[in-house]
């Protein structure tokens, strides 16, 4: 019953190879559980009930995903949007933590309304094919540069150098080292899995060499959610000074699940020959709802991960790998001090390999037509030299029908597009620089 509902057979895919790309999903982004309520905890959401909201979130809008959309795709607060509400919404413009869930909950609201009107699917067929490729590189690139850091063999680095070498006699670096050529090796000799087997390797030489301790107590009781459940403040969201954090917040959870969806979708295959995600409307409308969901459980804008991409590399493809991504997130409400032993070196190089993947189908660019070459670029490397793909993404929706126009190609800009540059060139106006 399982096997027909998802589709397995159709989708040359067994219950095993699901599971395993599921587990793999959980693993790469189990970092959110405990990151995100540390950041909003700067905001005075209080971490105990806010990692339980993060959970719950996840649970129900990775489910959501599995279930209506059948996609591979897991779903969580998104990072970024959670350090925008903390430091500018709540620290730097006063707004009180409250408010902010409120204007969470209303740009959730107005993305649902716009993908059940088709408006945001119209949207997104409206982008040219090239910036889709772009979006995959782009993604491709910063899940590098994110798997670079963890592994610490990329470090913060001085004024004028702004990024170094990280410590090659660090243990911690040696190993995520042997991950990241385990994985390699794995993938060559095509063993199913290589990614799972890659972390959890790493993982377990870090616990025998006592570099990573075993919890103390593998189950835990999870803290109380309701100092956060349904707190958020929708009237103080719709004063008019509120104004430019809601459009800010619609912006950036439109391009951020938009670029996600299409650059991961690219990469798996799930794009028809038009270049367009079949039945989109269905995973947008999953994070819009948990979006919703989330303010109201007491957490920040979530949306399709990027680490998704780690997941279907490591054979899932249909929506059964979200829910056992979605369960496992759940189970961590008991269990989050075992998953909590698996060190950010263990699972960097899974996204380093990832990233090198999604960087392959730059090729079908082409590098003879300049008009479509400068903005990719400017897409590509603002995604990732920004560590923001909104940034990115939108600087690339306002310098391609610029190139265009003053290239005398305007009729080859899609009606839609022209309302992503003005929609984008706001964002770059309400930015909270």
């Amino acid at each position: 019953m399982i096997a027909r509902y998802f589709r397995l057979k159709e989708l040359q895919t067994t219950a095993k190879q699901e599971i395993i790309g599921g587990t793999t999903t959980f693993i790469t982004m189990a970092y959110i559980i405990i990151v995100n309520p540390k950041i909003l905890e700067a905001a005075g959401i209080p971490f105990g009930p806010s990692m339980v909201a993060t959970i719950l979130t996840a649970f129900l809008g990775t489910l959501l995903m599995g279930v209506y959309a059948r996609r591979p795709f897991a779903i969580a607060p998104y990072m970024g949007e959670n350090a925008f509400v903390a430091f500018t919404v709540v620290k730097v413009l006063g707004f009180s933590w409250q408010a902010a869930l409120g204007a969470i909950f209303i740009s959730g609201l107005i993305f649902a309304v716009l993908t059940m009107l088709n408006i945001r699917t119209w949207l997104v067929n409206s982008i040219p094919e090239k910036l889709k490729i772009g979006f995959s590189v782009g993604i491709g690139l910063f899940l590098t540069f994110i798997g670079l850091n963890e592994t610490g063999v990329v470090k913060l680095g001085v004024q004028g150098a702004p990024v170094h070498v990280g410590n090659f006699s660090e243990h911690s670096v040696l190993l995520a080292i042997f991950g990241f050529i385990l994985i390699s090796f794995l993938m060559i000799r095509k063993v199913n899995g290589a990614i799972f087997l890659g972390i959890f390797s790493v993982t377990l030489s870090a616990v025998l060499l006592g570099i990573v301790r075993m919890p103390e107590a593998f189950v835990s009781t999870p803290p109380s959610i309701l100092p956060v459940f349904a707190k958020l403040d929708i009237t103080g969201a719709l004063r008019i000074e509120a104004l430019p954090v809601v459009l800010t917040l619609v912006v950036m959870i439109f391009v951020d699940t938009m670029g996600t969806l299409i650059g991961v979708s690219y990469k798996a295959g799930f794009l028809d020959k038009n270049g367009n995600l079949p039945e989109i409307e269905k995973p947008m409308l999953c994070d819009s709802l948990s979006t919703m969901a989330g303010a109201i459980l007491g957490t920040t804008t979530s949306g399709a991960y990027i680490e998704s991409a780690a997941g279907i590399e490591a054979g899932g493809k249909s929506g059964f790998a979200s829910v056992i991504t979605a369960l496992l997130f759940l189970s961590a409400l008991f269990f989050a001090p075992v998953f909590a032993v698996v060190p950010p070196f263990a699972y960097g190089p899974a996204l380093i390999i990832v990233g090198m993947l999604m960087l392959l189908p730059i090729q079908k660019i082409g590098l003879d037509d300049l008009t479509d070459v400068i903005p990719v670029f400017i897409m590509i490397i603002l995604m990732s030299f920004t560590y923001n793909i909104g940034i990115g993404m939108t600087a690339g929706f306002v310098v391609y029908p610029l190139i265009k126009t003053l290239s005398g190609r305007v009729r080859e800009i899609p009606p839609g597009l022209w309302f992503l540059c003005a929609l984008s060139l706001l964002f770059f106006f309400f930015y909270p620089y």
